[in-house]
């Protein structure tokens, strides 16, 4: 590995990885995603199960394997935890996770596109607002849970409408929320309301996956970093799906990406150590 790379990869964090066990078949397992972050100094990795909470799959990492990457774990608000659930968001983070999805997979926006692969059940999507397009009480609950732990809201796979009001309303109750993939096709938002949200303090979420996928155009993944001078963003891999290149490559591929592009160091600092360290530790 180039030295210009690996000063960027040491220190770095990665929230947004999927690792088996799991529903889906992974390229990576989850002792040896961390192994492999940690033979490069990452500092943090977050992996992402969207059927089952991944904080004591990662409390067993830290406690028992002498990494040097941290191991960080989530829930994603979908059918098998019952939804909006306040319960289960509080059960794990209780259990230390740290980030809190609203639905993926089962969210009635996401379903409107069909099931995505790997799929393995049928389901109502679930929503965070009522028939009169307001935010649901056990939504609401939810970002109190959230707030209580310090942790971090994310808008999973929800409607363009509903992140719009989901990013408002935890705006207003000062917790920290993450805009998730805006240049994913399922969950696209304009490059000027990214930009209005991450102004508002919300943070936006650039999804390497999906400018290598084809989802954005170069253009697209970069405009909204270099229009907030890159604050209030971070960079993800959203990487472990088996067909696809390795979660710790895509980093590499990325800052690659960003170095070719000309993005500066103390940017590349920003969106891949500062912001994500502030979103998992608060500071």
């Amino acid at each position: 590995m180039k030295n210009s790379i690996k000063e960027f990869v040491e220190g770095s964090y990665d929230l947004h990885v999927h690792s088996a066990p799991s529903h889906v078949k992974r390229t990576i397992d989850d002792i040896d995603l961390i192994k492999k972050a940690s033979t490069y100094k990452m500092a943090g990795v977050l992996i992402k199960n969207h059927y089952e909470p991944t904080s004591g799959r990662s409390e067993l990492i830290n406690t028992h394997f002498n990494f040097f990457t941290k191991a960080y774990g989530g829930v994603v608000l979908n059918s098998t935890v019952g939804g909006i659930n306040p319960y289960a968001c509080e059960s794990a983070l209780k259990m230390g996770a740290k980030i809190v999805w609203l639905p993926t997979r089962d969210a009635k926006n996401s379903l409107r596109y069909g099931n995505m692969k790997g799929d393995f059940f049928n389901r109502e999507g679930i929503s965070v607002v009522d028939d009169k397009g307001k935010l649901i009480k056990s939504f609401k609950e939810v970002v109190e849970v959230v707030k209580k732990y310090d942790a971090t809201l994310a808008t999973g796979h929800i409607s363009f409408e509903e992140s719009l009001k989901v990013c408002d309303y935890a705006i207003k109750k000062n917790v920290k929320v993450v805009l998730t993939h805006p240049d994913w096709n399922r969950t696209k938002i304009p490059i000027d309301i990214q930009i209005d949200l991450g102004k508002k303090g919300v943070f936006i979420e650039k999804v390497w996956a999906n400018l290598d996928d084809g989802d954005c155009s170069a253009d697209e993944f970069l405009n909204v970093m270099n229009q907030l001078d890159f604050n209030n963003t971070f960079i993800t891999t959203d990487r472990g799906y088996y067909t696809k290149k390795p979660p710790f490559e895509s980093l590499v591929d990325c800052i690659e990406f960003l170095i070719e592009k000309g993005v500066d160091g103390r940017n590349i600092e920003k969106i891949l150590k500062i912001t994500p360290k502030i979103i998992v530790e608060g500071v």
